[in-house]
Order: structure tokens, then sequence, then C-alpha cells
């Protein structure tokens, strides 16, 4: 079956209006990240020459995200979803134009990039919740995968485009197209979204979020399926954070072949492969994410290393099928908190492999640190498919 074809395929999808707004909203927002993020890892690279702090930079937004799950995440459930995306997006707005402001400090600059990652984690599980109330179940995996490949051409793109962009612009300059991105999807999101009278019958807040939290790490297979998303996934990410730092002047090439990589991968599992190949394919999927980073101990030349990088990103799209037996385990009042909470420890586990990766790379060779990650990341998925097999026999989620 195409891309195209079938109830649900991406043509149906985009003449849904409310979709399509809160897909081009999606589009902006990882634009917008995409080159800020850049912008931010470039200065932070030029000032302290330190690839700790570069790789923090680049993805500490994540650690914050931790936060947002643990304490207010049920407000993705709220009775006023419009409302509260308009809201995250325009405080993003704010946030990302204030790190334009020429001469900050880097210490302000990190803070800012720690509330930006908190208000993104509330952002993403209300988006995804409203996404489960606009298209019906069986469409969902297709809009998850086209959202998944939106995500990695943009990437692509935004890298390409940012790399430009600092040949002539300063990284406040780039901060300000980022800026102007997220107020465009702010104006489409407030214009195309209506509200959705749809999930909780209890208040949102702390006590929420927690009683939520705690039903869903109740179960040994449920926490098997998170530690797959989230572990392996944000050890991958560590390498790639080390880019800049094994390839200064060419980083840019090797990210853009991992966010090609990532768009042939969800574009391949999440529309040409049925529900049951997908789980079939999963764990050969988790291996791919990682496997091709050992190369890297053989220090390849750039084209071998782009090569390798490319063919693991197609790995990234072991996470459709982990994602959809997770929702079939959801019921609909809080599935925005769990795929918030999803979300959040899979950007956070982004975070703790970057760091773990610069801060290896502080005491070896940039090459050396690719490799120790990449290897874990392949331990992780081999030691835990026991749990993860025996996940799909679990029970769902009590509401």
């Amino acid at each position: 079956m195409g891309p195209d074809s079938g109830p649900g395929g991406f043509r149906d999808l985009l003449r849904n209006r409310e979709f399509a707004g809160l897909y081009a909203g999606f589009t902006c927002t990882v634009a917008a990240t995409t080159l800020s993020g850049l912008a931010l890892g470039t200065m932070v690279s030029h000032r302290t020459n330190s690839p700790f702090l570069t790789a923090v930079s680049m993805y500490g937004a994540t650690f914050a995200t931790v936060l947002g799950a643990l304490t207010l995440m049920s407000v993705a459930d709220g009775k006023r979803p419009r409302r509260t995306i308009v809201a995250l997006q325009l405080l993003s707005l704010l946030g990302i134009a204030a790190q334009a402001v020429p001469g900050l400090p880097l210490a302000a600059r990190f803070a800012l990039l720690l509330v930006l990652g908190f208000f993104q984690s509330l952002g993403t599980g209300t988006r995804l919740g409203l996404l489960a109330e606009i298209v019906p179940d069986c469409a969902h995996v297709p809009a998850r995968s086209l959202m998944n490949l939106t995500s990695g051409g943009t990437a692509v793109l935004g890298y390409a485009i940012g790399a430009v962009l600092l040949r002539h612009l300063t990284p406040q300059g780039v901060f300000a197209v980022a800026a102007a991105l997220t107020a465009g999807g702010l104006a489409v999101v407030a214009s195309t979204l209506r509200e959705h009278s749809i999930r909780l019958t209890r208040r949102p807040g702390l006590r929420q979020t927690w009683t939520t939290n705690a039903e869903l790490f109740s179960h040994p297979g449920r926490r098997a399926l998170l530690v797959n998303l989230w572990v392996p996934n944000g050890l991958v990410v560590g390498c790639e954070a080390l880019f800049l730092t094994y390839e200064p002047a060419r980083a840019g090439t090797l990210l853009a072949a991992g966010s090609a990589g990532m768009l042939l991968g969800d574009l391949t599992v999440g529309r040409l492969l049925t529900a049951e190949r997908r789980q079939r394919c999963a764990f050969a999927l988790r291996l791919l994410l990682a496997a091709p980073y050992l190369l890297f101990a053989l220090h390849p030349p750039l084209l071998l290393a782009a090569a390798a990088v490319f063919v693991a990103g197609a790995g990234f799209a072991a996470t459709l099928p982990l994602q959809e037996q997770l929702l079939r385990l959801t019921p609909g009042p809080v599935r925005g908190q769990v795929q918030g909470v999803e979300s959040a420890g899979r950007m956070a586990w982004q975070g703790i492999g970057a760091a773990a990766a610069g801060g290896i790379a502080q005491y070896v060779a940039p090459a050396t640190a690719i490799t120790v990650v990449a290897a874990l990341s392949v331990a992780v998925t081999v030691t835990s498919r026991p749990f993860v097999e025996a996940a799909r026999n679990t029970d769902g989620l009590n509401a």
C-alpha cells in the first residue's frame, strides 16, 4: 500500500483541517527547534571549546521535559486543549526571541533552554492528546508516521539551511529566524484548531499527574516498552551530539544524513508495512539504530561515516511499533498524558545520552566515545528484548 492510498492515507489526513493545522504548527516548531539548537551549539562551541557543553547546549532542553512529565503533564488531557497549546506556543515564542538578544550570558541561555524544555514537554503531550481526538484510531499510526517523516525532513532542511544562514548571519540572527517560524506556527494553530471536551473527569494538576504516572509504571511490560523507547534512542542521540566535535567543519553533513535516514525509515515502517510486520521488525530496527555507529571505532572517512549514520537513522523507526503497543495499552481519557510522558522520557534520555557522550569525549577521542555509547545502546536492546516481547500480552492501563 502506497503512502497516499487507502483510508487514513497522507492525503486523507491533510484534508482534515484540524490535523492540517496541527501538522503545520508542528512543522514550524521542529524547524525552529532545529535552527535554534544549531545556533546555540555553534555559539557555545566557539565560546567554550568544550565537547560536553556543546552537546548539552544542543540537547539540554530535554532534561527539563522530565519535570514537565512529573508535575503538570495531566494538563495535556484537560478540557481546553486548544487554549493550552496556544498558550504554550506563545511561551516558546517568547523564550526563543529572548535567545536572539545580543550579549546574553551563557548561563542565561542555558536557563532559557531549560524553561523551553519544560513547556515543550507539556506542548508535546497536549498535541499528541489532540491528535488522538482529531484522527480515528485506525489513522493514528499513519498520522504519527507523517509527523515523524516531517520531523526528519524538516531537520534535514533545517541543518542544511542553518549551516548556510550561519555563514551570513550571527547565531542571534538565526535565533530571530527561529522565532519567526514559531510565530507562524502559533498563528496557524490558533486559526485552525477548535476546543475538544474530551478526557478527564478529574481536575488536572500535580496529584492527577502523579496518579496516572503511577498507574503507567505499575506494570513491568509497560516499563519495558518505555525503557526501549527511551534508552537506546537517547544513547544514539548522544552519538549525534558529538558530530560537532568529531568533524567540526562538516557536522551538518552527518546530522543531515541521520535525519534523512530517519525520514526513510519512518516512511517505510509507518506506511509500507502492516502492523504485524512492524512488530516483527521492531527488534531488528532497534539494533540497526546503534550498530552502524560501531564503525566509528575504525575512524572512517566522511562519506563512509555519513553512510553509516544514514543507515542508523532508519532505526529510529523502531519507535513506531513500540508506540503502537503502548497506545493499545492506554485508555482514551489519559492518552495525552501517557504519550506526553513517553515523549518527555525519550527527549530526556536524549539529553542524558548527549551529556554522557560529551562527558566521555572529555577524556577520549570523539570517535571512541561514539563507539562506546553505541555499544551501550546495543547492549540495552539485546538484554531487554524478552521483556518487550512479554509486553505484548499485558492488559490495558486502568483509567
